[in-house]
């Protein structure tokens, strides 16, 4: 039977061997993040991307300008109709499931990158 063994160590010491683990625990997530950008199943995303997204452009609209596609490429590219497209970028329409996930698709982001968040 083994006994529980303690050690006492400064406090200064914990708090260093805590801050040291914490460390460790982020650099294995940074690993595993790069790990998935260079299999292809990660995307970095540019500043520019997510400040227009932050300040409430619509995301159709900033993911097409990123992908570098016009209304009428996306359209094509999505069998989504253009006029439809043009109405979810202005806001005038919110698009149902099936085509917000043409666009997703053809875009090659997932369709939560799409849905305008509301309160």
């Amino acid at each position: 039977m083994q006994m529980n063994e303690m050690v006492t160590i400064p406090k200064v010491e914990y708090l260093r061997l805590k801050a040291l683990d914490e460390d460790m625990s982020d650099l294995h997530s940074a690993t595993a993040i790069l790990d998935r950008i260079k299999a292809g199943t990660e995307d970095l995303i540019p500043s520019n991307v997510v400040d227009r997204l932050l300040d409430g452009d619509p995301p159709l609209r900033v993911w097409r300008e990123h992908r570098e596609l016009s209304q009428t490429e996306l359209a094509r590219r999505s069998g989504v109709n253009r006029i439809q497209l043009i109405d979810i970028e202005a806001g005038r329409k919110t698009g149902s499931v099936a085509t917000l996930t043409k666009l997703a698709k053809a875009l090659a982001v997932d369709l939560d990158d799409l849905v305008v968040a509301t309160d």
